[in-house]
């Protein structure tokens, strides 16, 4: 009895225009900043025309994408509310996968641009096995000051009323041919720019560190300290953060250089330094671990892993054998593959644009016997 779990930044799947660009240029497409736009009202319709102009492309590459995972049970970051995630799966999806992920489940987190993380499933795996889902728990609510969190490093940027979480960790119990799972969906703090003196990263770090000290206490919370490796449960999202890169030097005339290189430090330490959890992904060649491709120009690009699928020790344990799939066939051309791991990309896949996401989906089939 086996379960395909994956789970997908699928970036902006919005059924609402974002107007903000006007007055904040970070949040303005880069198309529109050609042009000398001078009222709010032609900006507004410049930037519908532009969104939905490309909207089809997108989301037509993001169900390929999902489809090639063939997940039973898909996590999701990025979700503007359920209206569009049933959009998308009746429009979309559904025309790659048929019948197939018709619950769906999700909770407005915290995020300022209103980008929520989801859950959809379906009824069966594909051996046959059901699929039920027992109780959601949203944990947006939770404080620096009820967890105890509120540090030094934290005070630079929040106070201890803050919520922790930038979106949520949402919390899922299902069960699967009468096993139970609980997932753990989450998408941590972005990087941001450079502030303060230091790179984006670094200056967020005790951010994101806060929220995955915030997970950790939610499951031992639920399951005892001392039970947790025991029991069935999977972290899954986009975490923001990595431990290791893959640097790239070179160009496209007299080659590309491909150099691996640890951090010293990362968020997802709190999860995985002391065995709490396994990233499932480092079970891949290290080259090959990546799921999201990053640059600034020819002087700052690298591969790292974001998405992560992260098993507690029991669950790590009885699927020693399983190897993570990295899905990049919907990644824009402008993405640089180290030798061997090129792939051919879906159709009207473009240099920058249209693509399936930034990220690529992680997936993983799991023995649940």
């Amino acid at each position: 009895m086996s379960l395909r779990l994956a789970t997908f930044n699928i970036e902006n799947l919005m059924n609402r225009f974002d107007f903000s660009g006007f007055r904040n240029e970070l949040r303005q497409d880069r198309v529109l900043r050609m042009f000398d736009i001078d009222s709010k009202e032609d900006y507004r319709a410049l930037e519908q025309a532009r969104a939905v102009s490309i909207a089809d492309d997108k989301r037509q590459l993001s169900a390929l994408a999902i489809a090639e995972a063939r997940a039973d049970i898909l996590c999701l970051q990025e979700v503007d509310n359920m209206a569009a995630l049933q959009a998308f799966e009746y429009g979309y999806l559904y025309k790659m996968v048929g019948r197939g992920y018709l619950n769906k489940y999700m909770v407005e987190g915290n995020d300022s641009r209103g980008i929520d993380v989801a859950v959809m499933m379906r009824e069966e795996t594909r051996d046959g096995q059901k699929i039920e889902f027992r109780n959601m728990q949203s944990h947006a609510h939770l404080t620096y000051g009820e967890l105890g969190l509120f540090t030094a490093e934290i005070a630079k940027t929040n106070v201890e009323d803050d919520f922790v979480f930038r979106r949520d960790c949402l919390e899922i119990d299902v069960t699967v041919g009468g096993r139970p799972l609980t997932l753990y969906v989450v998408h941590l703090k972005s990087m941001g720019s450079p502030r303060a003196g230091l790179d984006g990263r670094t200056a967020s770090m005790p951010v994101r560190r806060a929220e995955a000290l915030a997970i950790r206490h939610i499951i031992e919370k639920r399951f005892g300290a001392e039970r947790a490796a025991s029991k069935r449960w999977a972290i899954c999202g986009d975490f923001n953060d990595y431990g290791e890169r893959v640097m790239i030097g070179g160009d496209g005339v007299d080659g590309y250089t491909f150099t691996p290189v640890r951090e010293e430090t990362s968020a997802l330490d709190v999860l995985t330094a002391d065995g709490f959890a396994e990233n499932v992904v480092e079970r891949l060649p290290e080259m090959d671990r990546w799921t999201l491709y990053h640059t600034r120009g020819p002087q700052e690009r690298h591969l790292c892993q974001l998405d992560y699928i992260l098993l507690s020790p029991s669950l790590a344990a009885r699927n020693a054998q399983q190897v993570p799939e990295i899905v990049r066939a919907g990644q824009p051309y402008r993405t640089i593959f180290p030798p061997g791991q090129e792939v051919e990309r879906y159709p009207r896949t473009g240099w920058d644009r249209p693509k399936a996401s930034d990220h690529c989906p992680v997936v993983i089939r799991l023995d649940m016997a």
